[in-house]
């Protein structure tokens, strides 16, 4: 198998129109078009060739619930050009480095990989996790 790209990544959504709001305002991504599914959702540009899908789903089987930031669950990363832009953009938008892990507004940060991470929740409480080269 010679993979070219990781495609997509597929996110539950419980309130669809709240998550198309985080991710264009606080990412600054751009809606795709998307295929009449039988499911509601949104699709997004992300980078040169990847893609986000947003997906409503079933709040019984694929959210994360009342769960806290745990960099070690299932997320996905996002490379970043500029990671000081990157946290400022997050704390003047009213993202805290000493919220509760719990706080939907928390951001942590960690250097444990041997580069500067970010994470954060979404609306829904899946974690991302932005990172950079360098803190630079």
């Amino acid at each position: 198998m010679d993979i070219d790209c990781l495609h997509h990544v597929a996110l539950p959504c419980s309130d669809l129109e709240r998550s198309r709001r985080f991710y264009q305002e606080v990412f600054g991504l751009v809606e795709i078009p998307r295929p009449a599914l039988p499911v509601a959702g949104a699709w997004f540009r992300i980078g040169n060739h990847q893609e986000l899908h947003l997906v409503v789903g079933d709040p019984h089987t694929t959210f994360r619930g009342t769960k806290g930031m745990d960099s070690n669950d299932i997320h996905f990363a996002v490379r970043v050009k500029d990671y000081r832009e990157v946290l400022d953009a997050l704390k003047a938008k009213g993202y805290r480095e000493n919220a509760h892990p719990n706080d939907p507004m928390s951001i942590r940060t960690s250097m444990r990989v041997g580069y500067p991470q970010i994470y954060i929740l979404d609306p829904d409480r899946n974690i991302i996790e932005i990172n950079a080269v360098s803190t630079g």
